[in-house]
């Protein structure tokens, strides 16, 4: 069962769900990856919805949005915190993350990517941007705290195409 939601309901129930982190999936020829977040932001961008997220160069995730331009957002509602952990901790290149952590899929509304099938909320987004962070850009403290292996983000801000909750 899913309920659409409007954009205000979507960034009120968004903000307290994005620090317990996410799952960031993808797909692209026959391959489908999904990933932890626990950045990122639901804001107006060009007079459309828009949810940034950020994405390491090193990881497989960054490929796959590359190739395919679209990612969906699972932010769930139940306790996950073996998936999370377990989709955080291995690279997709390596294992298949979603059976390895028992995860389902479900078909989208809007986008080519599946969403993962689990109550929360669903977002899925087309990269209307895309940008890698210049290191010279960033505050000196940050630079240390986060990115001392120099494996900077890419942001990629995704037209939020269709908007859900999954129960």
């Amino acid at each position: 069962m899913t309920n659409q939601l409007t954009y205000e309901q979507l960034s009120a129930e968004a903000a307290p769900l994005i620090p317990k982190n996410a799952f960031m999936t993808t797909a692209h020829g026959g391959k489908t990856n999904t990933m932890t977040i626990g950045w990122g932001s639901v804001g107006i961008m060009w007079g459309k919805p828009v949810f940034t997220a950020m994405v390491r160069q090193s990881r497989f995730t960054k490929e796959l949005v590359e190739q395919s331009g679209e990612f969906t957002i699972t932010l769930p509602l139940a306790d996950m915190k073996e998936a999370l952990a377990l989709c955080g901790s291995k690279s997709g290149r390596d294992i298949d993350k979603i059976a390895a952590a028992k995860l389902a899929l479900a078909d989208s509304q809007a986008v080519a990517t599946p969403v993962i099938a689990a109550p929360g909320l669903q977002l899925e987004c087309k990269v209307v941007f895309k940008q890698t962070m210049p290191p010279e850009d960033l505050n000196t403290d940050y630079q240390s705290k986060w990115y001392a292996n120099g494996d900077y983000h890419t942001m990629y801000f995704g037209e939020i195409v269709a908007a859900y909750k999954t129960v």
